[in-house]
């Protein structure tokens, strides 16, 4: 390697070299032809014929090619993207893999619930509102307010990676930057709900797949190609080098599988995309979004490893611009606007899907379950409250982003939340004999137990810390069965949960309370799992899961036959 590149690199890590930017004339219209484009796309949905079901699920007839861009491009978010790159930057080399394979994979797991989930509601429009049928008003408003929750928190993270991004490559301000992300993805999703936000998405998707081919190559050979690894690995420790980290798999890996299962289950983005492909398109989307979505985040993701690599600093002390000054610092001014592209277009998608996911939420669980009279909801009504959440929801999510938290804390802290779900909500649509007292209490026992854990409100020490161990290795074991059952049904996934609680019970015991954000999660597992089996098992009820579909049709269809 040349002298003169071992000079820039050290003058780069140290921030003396000058990050190129794109210019506020160039940035603004990037990002006017960007979102131009997507609203003028929108505009080929007419207005003439509003319909509310339409504008939540999109008619539940969306096909494969669609359906499977639009499913890549929503698990693909700007913040995973970042993300994923801090976990490279942070964790090495196996970072990006913990990261985008575990991700990847529970894309995967996501089809065999989700097929049983259509058969029982084809009309459905959330997954809260099969609980309102299946137990009652406690049950769904628990799911519906942790998706509240979760969703705010994901169209946040959208808007710091997209302000982060402008503030990097231009003069606009963060804040500036938020803002510009938020109006205009705000504008185009206003105007057709969920089929804007599918409709887009391909056009999105192909731009990032695209891009991500393009860019991650170039980065890597104008910082300096293989010789990178031998001249960087000093910047390196042996943990950081070894492909099978044990830090890595406890700190990254482990939690975020707990989380990803919790969004695969609990995500109404992801339901929504469910609710809206053909039925019997359902596995083609999920595998090919699968293919899609561990590519595109571990190759993005290694960007990061590079910069750990390089010895770069991150600008303002901030993981969060490590894949924006990577850009800036090895990119020219075409492929910087390649770059600019691919993010906007991940972050966008996932934003859309957010707002459209929350509008979806309030027009179905709160209004037309809960305040209009059963059968009497007015369609025209549901779709104001639906456009009325969402420019909410984008003005709570921009003072959010304002305070620029950790997009990867942010992720792994929803996806935990959700993880006290997981079982109740898989089991109340397999298992007859679970009751809204079973579920309304695990649920909320859950996440009492897994806040103080959580933000170190508990100590774990002495007893305390040896009765969390053993929550946590049951919580590995409920992971792992749920996992296995569905595919291969209850007796394996029995199985499964049994051996894995059992080889894991030597080591975890005196060991996994080390790690706070895994224990939590594990706990959420465990004791959600443990009360709703429990408590169902000392009643004697069976619910009539035929009901399901007769009770959760469409809003429009009730509205006309009235």
């Amino acid at each position: 390697m040349t002298a003169a590149l071992l000079r820039v690199r050290k003058q780069l890590a140290k921030g003396a070299m000058q990050i190129q930017q794109l210019g506020t004339p160039l940035t603004l219209l990037l990002l006017t032809l960007f979102f131009g484009v997507t609203f003028l796309i929108t505009l080929s949905i007419g207005r003439k014929q509003e319909n509310a079901d339409h504008y939540m699920t999109a008619g539940n007839k969306v096909a494969f090619g669609i359906s499977a861009a639009s499913m890549t491009a929503t698990w693909i978010w700007a913040s995973s993207l970042y993300a994923s790159a801090t976990s490279g930057y942070i964790y090495g080399i196996s970072g990006p893999i913990h990261y985008g394979l575990w991700g990847a994979l529970m894309i995967l797991f996501i089809y065999p619930f989700g097929r049983r989930i259509r058969s029982l509601a084809p009309n459905a429009h959330t997954l809260a509102e099969i609980l309102h049928v299946r137990h009652g008003r406690s049950s769904q408003l628990l799911l519906a307010g942790s998706n509240v929750l979760g969703s705010l928190l994901s169209l946040t993270s959208n808007f710091i990676a997209g302000g982060a991004l402008i503030a990097m490559l231009s003069p606009l301000s963060f804040s500036a930057g938020v803002l510009v992300i938020a109006t205009g993805v705000l504008l185009y999703t206003l105007w057709s709900g969920i089929r804007a936000s599918i409709l887009t998405d391909f056009v999105q998707v192909c731009a990032m797949l695209g891009a991500a081919a393009i860019i991650v190559p170039t980065v890597f050979f104008t910082a300096g190609g293989p010789e990178i690894f031998t001249t960087g690995a000093v910047n390196l420790t042996p943990e950081q080098q070894n492909f099978f980290s044990s830090e890595a798999f406890l700190n990254q890996g482990a939690p975020y599988i707990a989380a990803v299962l919790a969004y695969a289950i609990g995500n109404q983005t992801i339901a929504q995309r469910l609710f809206a492909v053909r039925e019997d398109k359902i596995k083609q989307t999920f595998i090919t979004a699968t293919v899609g979505y561990g590519a595109t985040v571990i190759g993005v993701g290694m960007l990061g490893v590079l910069a750990l690599y390089l010895g770069i600093e991150p600008l303002d002390g901030d993981v969060n611009n490590l894949i924006p000054q990577l850009a800036a610092s090895y990119l020219g001014t075409a492929m910087l606007c390649v770059f600019f592209v691919m993010i906007i277009g991940a972050m966008a998608s996932t934003a859309d899907s957010d707002l459209s996911a929350l509008s979806s939420i309030m027009m179905t669980d709160f209004y037309g379950r809960n305040i209009a009279k059963p059968g009497r909801a007015d369609p025209k009504l549901m779709l104001l409250v639906g456009r009325c959440t969402m420019i909410t929801a984008t003005g709570i999510a921009v003072y959010i982003a304002s305070n620029r938290l950790n997009i990867l804390d942010l992720l792994v802290l929803v996806g935990a939340i959700w993880g006290a779900l997981v079982f109740p909500v898989i089991a109340s649509f397999y298992w007859s004999r679970v009751t809204n007292k079973a579920f309304s209490i695990a649920v909320v026992a859950a996440l009492a137990v897994f806040f103080p854990v959580r933000f170190g409100l508990i100590e774990l020490v002495g007893p305390i810390a040896l009765f969390s161990d053993l929550l946590s290795v049951v919580g590995v074991g409920v992971i792992a069965g749920l996992m296995v059952f569905g595919f291969l049904g209850l007796k394996a996934s029995l199985i499964a949960g049994s051996l894995v609680t059992l080889a894991v019970l030597p080591f975890g015991m005196g060991f996994l309370h080390l790690y706070p954000v895994l224990t939590a999660s594990l706990l959420a597992y465990s004791i959600s799992t443990l009360l709703c089996v429990g408590i169902s098992l000392l009643g004697d009820q069976h619910f009539d899961f035929e009901v399901i579909a007769q009770q959760t049709g469409r809003f429009d269809r009730a509205a006309k036959q009235e």
